[in-house]
């Protein structure tokens, strides 16, 4: 997940200055589909410098962007490589891109050719013309699906250090049946955040991720209250279990957004600066009524 390719030019197949050049990110799985979506053709490969981001993220963070897009022209010596002065870019990279200052500063046109890799030859074959479909970006099921391992990938770490805390406090207070459940409850909104709220993502009601993801912790609250016997529980642990284990899962749907096509920088940090808050102030207050449960 951490491997970079050199930025710079490359061949595919045994291009000539007549050949198009295809511009993308040095992120490693993009520079990878690329090339597999050219494979049997010649054309040039125009990576850019992002840091191994890839071609979307990048050009929201202004790394797949206009600056790093001349310079790689120039330091390729790219206008002495091919005869004409056209660049094929993916559409998502579009936003990072001032197409008419590149033109100025470089003497090359940008053409957006498509959103997805597996999607140029049919343009190239299409006489560089983008189809409508080739503009639309879908986000199913399937594709939801596959995202799942690289979010719990990113929480293992994290993940893990708070069950096994969890679990100690647990230990202490009720023995290793309360350890046991304490860590499994925080896993389960953990699964709910990153896992069912994602992939019920366009049937949770609203638009804000972070309540998608707290209504799928109050679904996953009352299922643990039944499962471990929550009759017998106090108030204070009703209402700190009702509290913490929706903010645990609308903390990880809302982490979520940094791989959805319709969310935007600030829409994002709108809600993290609204959310977050109420997130924190909801585990402060579960904490502390566990806290006066317990000696009181």
């Amino acid at each position: 997940m951490e491997y970079l390719v050199p930025p710079g030019l490359y061949a595919i197949g045994e291009p000539t200055p007549d050949d198009p050049v295809v511009v993308t990110a040095n992120y490693k799985m993009s520079y990878d589909l690329v090339r597999r979506a050219l494979a049997g053709r010649n054309a040039w490969l125009l990576v850019l410098e992002t840091y191994g981001i890839n071609v979307w993220c990048a050009a929201g963070k202004g790394t797949f962007g206009t600056g790093e897009l001349v310079r790689r022209i120039a330091a390729t010596g790219l206008a002495g490589v091919v005869s004409h002065r056209r660049l094929l870019l993916p559409i998502l990279g579009a936003a990072g891109v001032s197409a008419h200052e590149v033109a100025r500063r470089s003497g090359f046109t940008i053409r957006y050719a498509a959103i997805r890799a597996d999607e140029l030859p049919q343009f190239l074959d299409n006489g560089m013309v983008t189809t409508p479909a080739m503009r639309e970006l879908s986000f199913t099921f399937p594709e939801r699906l596959v995202l799942v391992p690289v979010e719990i990938l990113h929480a293992m770490t994290s993940a893990a250090v708070v069950t096994i805390c969890l679990f100690a406090c647990g230990f202490f207070a009720a023995g290793p049946s309360g350890g046991m459940k304490a860590a499994i409850a925080y896993l389960g909104a953990l699964a709910g955040g990153v896992v069912i709220g994602p992939l019920l993502l366009p049937w949770l009601p609203t638009r804000s991720f972070s309540v998608k993801g707290a209504i799928v912790g109050l679904a996953w609250s009352v299922a643990w209250y039944l499962l471990a016997g929550g009759r017998e529980w106090g108030a204070a642990t009703t209402i700190a279990a009702f509290l913490a284990l929706p903010a645990v899962s609308a903390f990880y749907t809302l982490n979520f957004t940094g791989c959805t096509p319709f969310t935007s920088r600030t829409g994002v940090r709108r809600e993290m600066r609204a959310a977050l808050p109420v997130m924190g102030g909801a585990l402060a207050a579960s904490g502390l009524l566990l806290v006066l449960g317990r000696f009181f």
